[in-house]
């Protein structure tokens, strides 16, 4: 993680400390502003890092496996059940489940979240075993909750028990410093992993991306970097080579 900006360097101090305790942990922050990875860094800075994370994308599952998905099934509990199968909390049983995207699950299945936070104990389907959860909880979200909460879409109660603590992740438009460390940093992953040559910044490029307002945050910037890698004509990235690219300049903040 890139944090040269004073924001990032006391943002990552606040999660270390965190993550030394057991305490549900929400992020918040616009897309692609890289809470997924703030997540891991959470996990690997506790004391469960010898253990699973396991990351769920909440608005992927479907919602008739929900169930399975999260809690598991025993053989024969349905009639595509042929073999038991572990769900994503026994998957991070002391070790850390991340739900990303949380305010995309359906308020039905909400409820049933909401039981095995309150409750600490679930029931795989078809099976009449009770096993404890033992997972830490991280969970982020891209949207405004209280809004959402105000507008019926996501339950006030599930927010309580996923919001110990709220940790906004700031866009990339407020961490200016980390900008041009994270391009030269991209560009060196991707010239290695495509085996080009290592690509050095022009100053007029310098200048571009650093003005850039960013409004896919991080994903964009890497996306970008990974592009340039193939696209330029020289080993040096100049303000013209991204001129096409930066054309979305005027993109409106998600």
């Amino acid at each position: 993680i890139i944090a040269q900006s004073d924001v990032m360097q006391q943002l990552l101090a606040q999660l270390k400390k965190l993550a030394l305790s057991d305490m549900n942990i929400l992020l918040t922050g616009e897309n692609g502003t890289g809470k997924s990875m703030f997540a891991e860094y959470i996990h690997q800075c506790s004391a469960r890092n010898t253990n699973p994370f396991i990351a769920v994308n909440m608005g992927a599952i479907s919602e008739n496996l929900f169930e399975s998905e999260m809690f598991g099934h025993v053989k024969g509990a349905f009639t595509d059940a042929k073999s038991q199968r572990l769900g994503r909390i026994a998957l991070a049983q002391n070790g850390s489940l991340f739900l990303d995207e949380i305010t995309n699950l359906p308020i039905n299945q909400q409820v049933k979240l909401l039981n095995v936070l309150e409750e600490g104990k679930y029931e795989p389907v078809g099976s009449q075993k009770t096993h404890q959860l033992a997972a830490r909880i991280i969970s982020a979200t891209n949207s405004n909750l209280i809004q959402v909460i105000q507008q019926k879409q996501f339950r006030a109660d599930l927010y309580y028990r996923l919001n110990t603590v709220t940790l906004q992740v700031p866009p990339l438009r407020e961490r200016k410093d980390d900008i041009l460390p994270m391009c030269e940093a991209m560009l060196a992953l991707y010239a290695r992993k495509y085996h080009k040559p290592i690509v050095t910044i022009a100053a007029c490029a310098k200048k571009s991306l650093s003005n850039y307002t960013w409004p896919g945050n991080v994903r964009e910037l890497k996306h970008l970097m990974e592009r340039m890698v193939f696209v330029i004509k020289s080993t040096q990235l100049t303000a013209l080579d991204l001129g096409i690219s930066l054309e979305s300049q005027a993109l409106k903040q998600p």
